[in-house]
């Protein structure tokens, strides 16, 4: 009986199955990212801080790639997608399911996030649900950048925090160069993530990822947020869409201008003067 259920379960297109692992890689990304915001945000202090967020979005990023990796390659981020589609590495025909997946496991997420926490929701904010304010919540769910920030400052954050992160994880998978070990390329771009939050957060919260932040902003403008969502922080929600593109777009470009374009693998047999090569790690 097992195998018949399991038979008839089984889907054999390829790309649905890769639209699959990117919904659960993003849900799992995002519950233990959004749930790490939700408490340190309404337990007001006392039930962690900062790097209580960072550590659930580095620990949710690392099991999110371990869950779709051997799939989709879990790129868990759209602006990652459209990149690999630019750079040739993923057919284009790929791109809306791949978006799709994402956007599914990041709203349902929120859902999911929101209903965990929906008591303390009310009691936090006494059921009014806001964006900016002393009892605002927003935050929870998307990124809103910090009230010093200029719209180009908060710009030029996210597009160098997402050129850092592309740059990042071309440098763990370069084989060619000094690449990671097989098998912990999934906990060194969760550890990656943690970096970027821990050096680059303040400003905007680190989006660093268009599927990481619209998915729920939809979410909360339904759940009871209301539109604000959109026009707060001067429409900053365009930015966590644009700006993580052109950035990853850019870590890509100086990834090859610096290392890929130059560097060629050493031949196993032994160098030009047919000495043995010496690897090194």
């Amino acid at each position: 009986m097992l195998e018949k259920i399991q038979k008839a379960l089984t889907i054999r297109s390829g790309t649905m199955r890769e639209l699959l692992a990117e919904a659960l890689g993003m849900f799992i990304l995002m519950v233990f990212g959004l749930s790490s915001v939700a408490q340190v945000v309404l337990g007001r202090g006392d039930f962690g801080q900062h790097l209580s967020i960072n550590l659930g979005f580095g620990i949710g990023v690392t099991l999110g790639i371990h869950a779709a990796g051997g799939i989709s390659g879990a790129h868990l981020n759209a602006a990652i997608t459209i990149t690999q589609c630019i750079l040739g590495n993923l057919p284009w025909r790929k791109l809306p399911a791949y978006l799709i997946g994402q956007f599914l496991g990041s709203f349902t997420a929120a859902a999911t996030v929101f209903g965990l926490y929906y008591d303390a929701l009310y009691d936090y904010t006494k059921g009014n649900f806001t964006v900016t304010g002393p009892t605002a919540t927003a935050s929870i769910f998307s990124t809103y950048p910090a009230p010093y920030v200029s719209l180009p400052g908060a710009f030029f954050t996210e597009f160098t925090a997402t050129a850092m992160l592309l740059l990042g994880i071309l440098v763990i998978h370069d084989e060619k160069n000094n690449g990671a070990l097989k098998g912990t390329q999934a906990l060194l771009t969760g550890i990656l993530v943690l970096g970027i939050g821990l050096g680059m957060g303040l400003n905007t919260g680190y989006a660093i990822n268009p599927s990481r932040d619209l998915p729920p902003r939809v979410f909360t403008a339904i759940a009871g947020w209301g539109m604000d969502v959109f026009t707060a922080g001067d429409h900053w929600w365009w930015v966590p869409l644009t700006a993580p593109i052109l950035g990853s777009l850019a870590g890509a470009l100086i990834h090859k201008l610096f290392i890929d374009f130059h560097n060629q693998p050493i031949p196993k047999s032994g160098n030009e003067k047919g000495q043995p090569v010496v690897e090194t790690s």
